[in-house]
């Protein structure tokens, strides 16, 4: 008896290798995916502009990596005593408006020098959703209509929220595909959409934003080369297909259903050898957050040193992995014993 539809995954033609860079842009799941990189030693790049859901705003982020655009105290705003910028997450934003600046623009240059060199950009799209500033957003640095990637709380009366059509979304992303190959000419692309479901959008809302990003992404995976899609959307909505899958809000999946997708994501998007490799640092990572009964003890002790000895090994094996602060950590907690 089968319980739950199965997908037949794709494998990348090239898969991912340990080496490649990788830089994510996106929403909130993009960085579960990039955190789960980053600790494995993943050389990855996430979100220098924060999180991101909206096409245009996915798109406007990439065009200002490859132009290294120099953002300026004009495009920033004030509101609630805080400096804002209207394209960036409110990581960036700060009670020092110069403060604010220099973060941002050097995530931005951070990013051009990444994304020129990467071999893979992952990108994760949220929501068709964009939203505008209307003529009520009287102390915006941007002129009505134009739009915004991040609300910062402002008043709702600030913003006309847009559905975007397919064609728009094609249009951005077709934009930056050929922006994209004339800056990094060897550059694959991923995309993926978000399993999160945006319920504040309504339900049917919600589904109907989804279905124009599927439908752009899929027009433009078969029109170009080195565009893959990998299907985090539907291993969340029709292959595990219940709420035990969520968290409490019913919006975001939870560990088992990430776990789950990030599963999947290595059997069909990361190289054979790179899987045997990530075993054998998911198991010093392991070590690495064991916290023992009786540290003091002798079995402790040899605990440690094999790890170190294991450390060693796998840097003097592998040179292009930085594992300083994992032996740093053994090597410490031998000392402090």
């Amino acid at each position: 008896m089968n319980l739950m539809v199965d997908i037949a995954l794709k494998k990348l033609p090239q898969p991912i290798q340990y080496g490649d860079g990788i830089m994510l842009v996106g929403s909130c799941f993009t960085e579960h995916i990039g955190n789960a990189l980053a600790e494995l030693k993943f050389p990855v790049l996430q979100n220098p502009h924060g999180i991101l859901f909206d096409p245009a705003s996915v798109g406007n982020s990439l065009l200002a990596y490859i132009d290294n655009r120099k953002y300026t105290r004009e495009e920033l705003f004030q509101l609630h005593e805080v400096w804002h910028s209207w394209g960036h997450h409110s990581r960036f934003s700060s009670m020092d408006p110069e403060d604010a600046l220099a973060k941002i623009n050097q995530a931005c240059e951070a990013g051009h020098h990444f994304l020129k060199k990467a071999k893979w950009l992952i990108l994760t799209l949220g929501s068709s959703f964009s939203y505008h500033l209307t003529d009520e957003a009287d102390n915006a640095a941007l002129k009505t209509g134009d739009g915004v990637a991040n609300c910062h709380r402002a008043p709702a009366q600030w913003f006309h929220k847009h559905l975007m059509e397919i064609e728009e979304t094609v249009t951005m992303l077709d934009t930056c595909y050929h922006r994209l190959r004339q800056f990094n000419p060897g550059l694959q692309i991923l995309f993926t959409i978000s399993p999160v479901r945006h319920l504040r959008d309504g339900v049917v809302e919600n589904n109907r934003s989804k279905a124009r990003l599927l439908e752009a992404v899929h027009h433009l995976v078969n029109k170009f080369n080195g565009l893959h899609y990998f299907p985090a959307y539907e291993l969340v909505i029709d292959v595990l297909r219940d709420y035990r899958f969520y968290d409490i809000d019913l919006a975001h999946p939870n560990y088992l259903a990430t776990e789950f997708v990030l599963e999947k994501f290595t059997e069909s998007c990361i190289a054979s050898e790179a899987r045997e490799l990530m075993q054998e640092l998911k198991k010093i990572g392991i070590a690495k957050r064991h916290r023992p009964m009786q540290p003091a003890t002798k079995a402790h002790k040899e605990f440690l040193v094999k790890h170190i000895e294991k450390v060693s090994q796998l840097q003097a094996q592998y040179p292009f992995l930085d594992l300083s602060e994992e032996l740093n950590y053994f090597t410490a907690s031998v000392e402090t014993r």
